[in-house]
Parts: C-alpha cells; sequence; structure tokens
C-alpha cells in the first residue's frame, strides 16, 4: 500500500463520480498531479476541468494513462466495469492500482476521523457536520457525497487533523475506515447484491465497521437500532434520535417554515429553540447527530446554534429548484423506499392543503427487484405518480425488472408510466401544486429543462 508522501501523481479512471472527484480535489489541494476518465462530461467535470484537472470522456485511451513509474497511483471506483479496456490496461501492468475508499482509508488514517454511514441520510448528515465543525473552528477536511450549498463544492480543505468522510456500505468500502467518531444513521436493507440478506448486511457491514472504531473512540448510534451495538467493548457507545436516546431531539415545531428544536444532552444539559432549514423530521434527527458530533469533537453551543441556523443544504437533497408561489418543483436524490417517504412526508408538512405529485426513476434493477413493493407502498402516498425508465448505472438488465414491476403492484389510481420525454411534456404543462422529481439516476437532467422551461415559459392548464 502507498504512503501519502510517495504519491507524486493519480490518474482516476471514473473521476466525475461524486465520491472520486472529491478525492481528485483532495490530491490537486495538496500539489499532486491529477487527471483522469469519464464515460461522459457532466457539470462536476466541467470544474473540476476548470480547476486544472486534465479530463478525457468516452472511449478507453491508454495512451491518456501516465507511464508507470513508483509515485503514479491509480484510483478506481466500482462502478467503472472490470472488464473497461482502461482497467485491463492497469490491472496487467506495473501500476499501483486501489480502490477509492481504500485511498480514502489512507488519506483519513493518520487523522482524527469522523466516519458517518447509514442507508439513509448519511450525505446530508456528512455535509451538516462539516460546516458545524467548520463554524466551530475545527477546521476539517471533509469528503462529502454531494455538492455543499454552503462550501460550493464536495470536498473541504480545513487545515486540521480531523477529517470528516461519508462511510458507504456499498462494496463494503466503509471496511476501509478507522473512525475516532463513527456514526449510524440507518441500516435498513440495501445492496442486497453486495450482502445477500440483511442479516449479513447487519454482520458484516455495520456491525464490522463498528469494531474498526479505534480503541476508547465514540459510536453514535440511532436509538432504535443501538441495541445491535451493545457488546462492541472498548467503544464508548451513545445514542441519539427523536424523543429518546442520549442526545435527543425535543419539543419539535414547525415555525415560519423551518423546523425548530430543543436538544437534550447526556448530562441533562438542554439547548433550547434550534432552527434548522432542512424539510422533514428525519432532518431533525440528522441534526442531532450532526450537533452530537459536533459537541463531542469540541465545539460549543453557540457554535451548533450559529452552524445550524446557517446551513444551506445540499444539491439534489430536497432542493427546491422552481417556486412561483403557485408551482413548487422540488429536486431530491431519494431512491430507497424509506427515502421516497421522507421527501413526500416532508412535502406534506411543508406544503399542508398543495396536491404533491412525483415523478420517480429507479435506481438499478437489483434494487427495483429488491424493494419494488416497499416503492409502489411509498408512492401511493402521492396524489398523482409518475414513472420513468430504470436508470441502470452499473448493472446489465434483468428478465422482468423495469419500472411497470413498481406499477403494477401500486394500488392508488392516479398513477402513469411514462418514457423520459413524455413526462417532460407533462410536467411543463402544470402551473400548480407541488412536483417531487425523485432518484438518485440522471434525472437531474431533466430537472434542469422542466425549471428552465417554467422559469421562462409560464405553462397554461395543468394536469
Amino acid at each position: 500500500m502507498m504512503d501519502l508522501k510517495d504519491i507524486e501523481e493519480v490518474y482516476f479512471i471514473g473521476i466525475g463520480g461524486i465520491g472520486m472527484s472529491s478525492i481528485a480535489r483532495y490530491f490537486t489541494t495538496i500539489g499532486v498531479k491529477v487527471s483522469g476518465y469519464d464515460k461522459t462530461p457532466s457539470a462536476l467535470t466541467a470544474t473540476l476541468e476548470e480547476e486544472g484537472i486534465s479530463i478525457h470522456f468516452g472511449e478507453a485511451a491508454m495512451d491518456k494513462i501516465p507511464p508507470a513509474s513508483p509515485g503514479l497511483l491509480i484510483v478506481f471506483t466500482p462502478a467503472v466495469p472490470s472488464d473497461f479496456a482502461e482497467r485491463i490496461h492497469v490491472d496487467n501492468g506495473d501500476y499501483v492500482v486501489l480502490k477509492r475508499a481504500q485511498v480514502l482509508g489512507i488519506i483519513s488514517r493518520a487523522t482524527n476521523c469522523v466516519a458517518i454511514a447509514g442507508t439513509h441520510g448519511k450525505t446530508t448528515t456528512t455535509t451538516m457536520t462539516a460546516h458545524l465543525m467548520t463554524v466551530a473552528g475545527l477546521e476539517p477536511k471533509a469528503f462529502l457525497g454531494g455538492i455543499s450549498r454552503n462550501f460550493n463544492s464536495n470536498y473541504v480543505h480545513g487545515t486540521s487533523d480531523w477529517v470528516v468522510v461519508e462511510a458507504d456500505e456499498y462494496d463494503r468500502s466503509f471496511l476501509q475506515l478507522d473512525p475516532t467518531i463513527a456514526v449510524i444513521l440507518s441500516a435498513d436493507p440495501d445492496h442486497l447484491d453486495i450482502y445477500g440478506d440483511h442479516a449479513t448486511m447487519l454482520e458484516e457491514g455495520f456491525r464490522a465497521f463498528a469494531k474498526r472504531i479505534i480503541p476508547g473512540g465514540q459510536l453514535l448510534v440511532r436509538h432504535e437500532i443501538a441495541h445491535l451495538f451493545s457488546d462492541l467493548g472498548d467503544v464508548l457507545l451513545s445514542s441519539f434520535g427523536i424523543g429518546a436516546g442520549d442526545f435527543c431531539a425535543q419539543n419539535i415545531h414547525v415555525r415560519d417554515g423551518c423546523f425548530y428544536f430543543d436538544l437534550h444532552e447526556p448530562d441533562g444539559h438542554m439547548v433550547i429553540d434550534l432552527r434548522t432549514e432542512l424539510p422533514g423530521r428525519h432532518n431533525v434527527e440528522n441534526a442531532v447527530a450532526a450537533c452530537a458530533v459536533t459537541r463531542l469533537s469540541g465545539g460549543s453551543e453557540a457554535d451548533i446554534r450559529r452552524g445550524l441556523a446557517t446551513f444551506k443544504g445540499i444539491s439534489r437533497r430536497f432542493e427546491k429548484v422552481f417556486d412561483d408561489g403557485k408551482l413548487v418543483i422540488i429536486d431530491d436524490y431519494a431512491h430507497h423506499p424509506t427515502e421516497l417517504n421522507a421527501a413526500i412526508n416532508a412535502a406534506r408538512e411543508l406544503y399542508p392543503g398543495k396536491v404533491i405529485r412525483g415523478v420517480f426513476q429507479p435506481h438499478l434493477f437489483s434494487r427495483t427487484q429488491d424493494f419494488a413493493g416497499g416503492f409502489a407502498e411509498a408512492l401511493d402516498q402521492l396524489d398523482q405518480a409518475i414513472l420513468i425508465p430504470i436508470y441502470p448505472a452499473r448493472e446489465k438488465p434483468l428478465p422482468g425488472v423495469t419500472s411497470q414491476l413498481v406499477f403494477n403492484k401500486m394500488k392508488a389510481d392516479k398513477k402513469r408510466l411514462f418514457s423520459n420525454g413524455q413526462m417532460l411534456e407533462w410536467a411543463k404543462k402544470l402551473n400548480e401544486g407541488v412536483l417531487l422529481l425523485l432518484g438518485a439516476g440522471d434525472i437531474d437532467a431533466l430537472i434542469g429543462e422542466i425549471a428552465k422551461y417554467h422559469k421562462n415559459y409560464p405553462p397554461h392548464g395543468s394536469q
């Protein structure tokens, strides 16, 4: 395994991914030469190029890969198929080749690492924690799974030995980390293509991750699942939650479009009337976790109050992209039934009395197969639901697995199955209510077209 001080140049295969690009940005900030490949250009790759990183797109190009040398590191993401020509070339050459997760482990190992895990909420909580710790003067580095609207980046270049990372359970990536403080927000069934079943996911995933906390370190776990981690030995275990837990949100209420709550701390101290602009009670719980980490790492009551009040959120996490007083369009990354429920419930709470419509793009054939019933049950809560084709990402099609599978399980009457083009034409005709655009695939490109249309050409009539 390479030492950080020996790395002189890094080449990324799949540099445009949200996790890969944050590490690429880290290396450029410490003066290491960075270049890479990605399948297609995006807003994120354009930003990386503006920051001085050379990127090529489309087909494999072995002549773009730097020649093997002792100071060269090749980094790849599992999202790139193993039979991709550049992967084959470096795997068979005299290169040091590491997964993104291994590199993140190397970077974080020499630091006080805050690692935030969970099947839901980790990007929001990681980003919020990085912001609160920055406001507290703790100056962490941070590797984020989304674009922070405070930092306008998915990487924060702090100057201290604190680092905040999103600990991803996919491909057991988080088992590369050795945290000082770890958070487990949730451990619902997901990525069963990797783990096989929920019990294995808990034991070989989340419990194995918790066992990697350094001796004497801290583990914060959502109250409802804290009992699963009560036997870890030399780790300080605390729980958090709403109405229960060592760190606990109480007296939650909505005022002037924001959520307010009191934070009860383990010693009985109460931090009164904290405010967050993030929607939904699930985000109040995420805020409790972020506040707990910040307090445990040295932040003050005033720091968490100021940090929460100034936190702007993350792109594609319940992000309002259009609002003319009649029609509200919200972009959300939700791609699991629990996340769909959270987004829909947040919209109901923030926009009482409005018609709530939703467009859902399922993400991955395997996830659609595993959770078709849960997706259908969540989407049935909408006043009108639109399903568009599955975004396959890294996967090949599975027989019989399409958006129709979810559609057929839905019980609600007001549901439609559209192509992307049909959905765009339908969305342009809306002029009232709330439109949720939901999914972790390329639905964000469609969102931009819808929002631009409504900003420039107010539609007539509605459906």
